[in-house]
């Protein structure tokens, strides 16, 4: 079953326009979630919602309420809320291109796949994306979502748009208020060049498949051995580091990442005891073959 947009409206980029349909581009269906259950009747707990003065009440009966101050609420219903529109509510105006590396690290948020929204959507679309992708520029543009307006950043993908929510400045917290108290100090250069190359000796690609939950996977094994009705006892828990010389202990770890890397990737022991192919015999010159 397809999934339905998060977000429905218009692209423009001036006076260009197309509707466009929000996807996105996550999910988190491999959760291990758990349910609330009576200690002895393994009945569900249901929570309903209570009056403290008058005891359970309907659902037909709850308002929303934004409280003003301790005690004082001011009631809005849902037709009001509705009512509250911008223009972004439908529309999503490019306002600005920038460069990817002016944006903060920090600002990035959920990612989102925008794609054209009908037949009819597709030429002016497309139009746009590769405008894009010509000019090597992030877009930002604001869109009404979940009862917020949020900016959004866009690149051109390979046949759709990725789009990115930012967080605004309010979300985002001073880093100085973390790394204001780290000393400026310089550490010794022999260190440093040792770090270096063991930070070398790990490098690779980035392969997402070999990065999976271990922590949910030993979930799913101990939910499983306890369906079997087998006893599990908790692992022997990880000793803590030893406090030792900083400069040994960079020495060793760069000794265990080169020993790390001279393994064969990939190859099984019986692989490895293969004797090496035959090289095939060198072709005669075409002259000769002929």
């Amino acid at each position: 079953m397809a999934t339905r947009p998060t977000w429905q409206g218009y692209l423009r980029l001036s006076l260009v326009s197309c509707p466009v349909a929000l996807y996105t581009a996550t999910s988190r269906t491999g959760e291990v979630h758990f349910n609330m259950l009576h200690k002895q009747t393994h009945n569900r707990i249901r929570m309903i919602p209570t009056d403290p003065e008058n005891g359970p009440v309907d659902r037909a009966d709850i308002v929303k309420g934004y409280e003003i101050e301790k005690g004082r609420y001011v009631v809005v219903t849902d037709e009001e809320i509705k009512n509250v529109k911008l223009e972004t509510t439908r529309s999503l105006d490019i306002e600005r291109f920038v460069d990817e590396e002016d944006i903060d690290r920090l600002y990035w948020n959920d990612p989102y796949f925008l794609a054209p929204d009908g037949d009819m959507a597709v030429e002016a679309f497309t139009v746009i994306r590769e405008a894009m992708r010509k000019a090597g520029k992030v877009a930002l543009g604001r869109l009404v979502m979940h009862q917020r307006e949020r900016l959004m950043a866009l690149e051109a993908g390979k046949q759709g748009i990725l789009a990115y929510t930012l967080r605004n400045k309010r979300e985002v917290r001073d880093p100085a208020e973390y790394f204001g108290d780290i000393p400026n100090v310089k550490p010794a250069p022999q260190m440093v060049e040792i770090a270096a190359k063991i930070i070398e000796q790990q490098e690779g690609p980035f392969d997402p498949s070999q990065f999976s939950d271990r922590y949910e996977d030993a979930l799913r094994a101990l939910i499983k051995e306890k369906e079997k009705g087998h006893s599990v006892t908790a692992p022997q828990a990880p000793k803590e580091a030893e406090v030792v010389d900083l400069m040994e202990a960079l020495r060793r770890s760069l000794g265990q990442g080169a020993g790390e890397r001279r393994k064969p990737p990939g190859k099984t022991a019986a692989a490895r005891a293969k004797p090496p192919a035959a090289k095939p015999a060198k072709r005669a010159p075409a002259k000769q073959r002929a």
